[in-house]
């Protein structure tokens, strides 16, 4: 191959490279892929408090009403009957011997005046065998007078049987609802009457759980109305109860608590409504977290305590007093620990 001829190839592929680069820089740049934003973590919020010294009380609460702490619940003895006429209503104020209900006595009012005329012509029959002297008449005439007395005493008491009367001046508290034509039994309380000058708060607990804990002598707070509260103390529960043979008040004890006070006001009756809160447990100086931070799982009571801002750490804690939002820690913590809250 000649020299021109060497030249002219060379010069061909030089031109054929640059065409090659050139052509390279006429083709767009290829992007960097973008890099993800940083995203900064959630910062988690917890609902937080700390561990405080102060008073704690464990309190049972309700409502209660006066009552009467001397009454006597009256009833039929000897025998019941059929309803002729109830002669007193709840709330009316009543003497002794004042006739509360009246039953049915059928021609036993007849038989009884037959038996008084009897009674009479005894004694008669007794005088004039005293005036004539006659000792065997004499005897006989006092014998048929036993013994028409004795047949009027009883019929007088099966009379008086059939009606119930008061046995203490008093207020009535309670009046079975009984109406004209009813049958009664005997024993069946029918009346009962108060003394309204010798009140106390009668308090029903809502569960036995409670009741069992609440002792004799248990402080109590009352409160009537808008008055401010005054103090009284618990002087009988379910399990100090007397024995009664009454079934109304059997079955009424087993779910009250009375407490007796002298601090009531002046216009204090029957029938109204009180507040009670009674203590059972009260301490001061005590380590309390609300109930929402006390944590129990499987058997472990525990409490999650937030540390250097973001650490939670579990200690497992010993519950005392248990208030009705709060509760003492008695072992596991120190006050001012944060809490975190439920």
């Amino acid at each position: 191959m000649s020299f021109r001829a060497k030249n002219s190839a060379f010069a061909a592929l030089a031109m054929s490279f640059m065409i090659a680069l050139t052509g390279c820089t006429l083709l767009p740049a290829e992007e960097e892929p973008l890099k993800p934003p940083l995203v900064k973590p959630k910062q988690e919020n917890y609902r937080t408090t700390a561990v405080v010294k102060g008073s704690i009380a464990q309190e049972v609460k309700g409502n209660g009403t006066l009552e009467s702490y001397e009454s006597d619940s009256i009833s039929f003895k000897s025998e019941g009957g059929r309803v002729k006429e109830m002669l007193v209503r709840a709330g009316a104020e009543v003497k002794r011997g004042d006739v509360l209900v009246q039953l049915d006595v059928g021609d036993m009012d007849i038989t009884l005046k037959q038996l008084e005329m009897n009674l009479l012509l005894s004694k008669a029959k007794v005088r004039d065998a005293k005036l004539a002297g006659d000792d065997e008449a004499l005897r006989i005439a006092q014998l048929q007078q036993e013994i028409d007395g004795m047949k009027y005493e009883r019929m007088l008491e099966s009379v008086n049987g059939k009606q119930i009367v008061a046995t203490m001046d008093g207020t009535v508290t309670f009046v079975a609802p009984l109406e004209e034509g009813n049958i009664v039994k005997p024993y069946e309380t029918i009346v009962i009457i108060s003394d309204p000058s010798k009140l106390r708060v009668s308090f029903q607990v809502s569960s036995t759980a409670d009741a069992s804990k609440v002792g004799v002598g248990f402080n109590a707070s009352l409160k009537l109305g808008a008055d401010e509260p005054i103090e009284g103390k618990v002087s009988q529960t379910p399990s100090s109860a007397p024995l009664t043979e009454d079934e109304m008040l059997r079955e009424r004890y087993k779910s009250h608590v009375y407490v007796e006070t002298d601090q009531l006001p002046a216009t204090a009756k029957i029938g109204d409504r009180v507040d009670v809160t009674i203590r059972l447990q009260e301490r001061d100086g005590a380590l309390i977290i609300p109930k929402s931070g006390l944590r129990n799982y499987l058997g472990r009571t525990f409490v999650r305590v937030l540390e250097d801002g973001d650490k939670i750490r579990e200690i497992d804690v010993e519950q005392g007093i248990v208030g009705s939002t709060e509760v003492e820690i008695t072992k596991g913590v120190e006050e001012g620990q944060l809490i975190i809250l439920q």
